[in-house]
C-alpha cells in the first residue's frame, strides 16, 4: 500500500464534508498534504502506524481534524486516546461539528482539544471557516515535536 505523507489527518464519515474541506485545503494548496479517513478506529491505526498503516511514512502530522459525530467510535473518544497516548498526546486535534452545543464543545476542551470548528450549511462560511485553519496549522503554527519534516506553503 503506498501512502502519502501527511501534514494534516482529517476523520470524517461523511463524505460530502470531507470533499468540502478537502477542497478547501486545495485552495490553499495542502490537499497532496492531507490524509482523509472515514472513521475513529482507522484514525487511531494510522497515527499508531498499526493495522494496515504499518507500512505508512514515519512520523506524525502536524494537526488532526477530527469530526465529533461519527459512528462506532466517535471523535471525543478518538481524542481522549490520543491524550492518553504519550507518543501522540502533542499533536494538536481540532474538532469539528456541525453543533454548537455548549456541553459537546466543553467535553472536547477538557478532553484536551486544540481547537473547535463549527462545520457551517452555508459552504461560503464553512469554506472561510477551514481557510483560517489551514492557514494557521499549515503555515502559521510551530508543529509539535515529531511532526513530519515537511516544507512550509507558501
Amino acid at each position: 500500500m503506498n501512502l502519502p505523507l501527511a501534514r494534516i489527518l482529517l476523520v470524517e464519515d461523511d463524505p460530502a464534508d470531507a470533499r468540502l474541506v478537502l477542497d478547501a485545503l486545495a485552495e490553499l494548496e495542502l490537499d497532496w498534504q492531507t490524509m482523509a479517513l472515514p472513521d475513529g478506529v482507522q484514525a487511531l491505526d494510522w497515527l499508531r502506524s498499526s493495522g494496515r498503516y504499518q507500512q505508512r511514512p514515519f512520523g506524525q502530522p502536524a494537526v488532526v481534524l477530527l469530526d465529533v459525530k461519527m459512528p462506532g467510535m466517535d471523535g471525543l473518544e478518538v481524542l481522549e486516546h490520543i491524550r492518553a497516548d504519550a507518543s501522540l498526546r502533542l499533536i494538536p486535534v481540532v474538532m469539528l461539528s456541525a453543533s454548537r452545543q455548549e456541553r459537546e464543545v466543553r467535553r472536547a476542551y477538557e478532553l484536551g482539544a486544540s481547537g473547535f470548528l463549527v462545520k457551517s450549511i452555508d459552504p461560503t462560511a464553512c469554506s472561510s471557516t477551514l481557510h483560517a485553519f489551514g492557514r494557521f496549522f499549515a503555515m502559521a503554527n510551530e508543529p509539535p515535536p515529531g511532526c513530519l519534516d515537511m516544507p512550509r506553503s507558501k
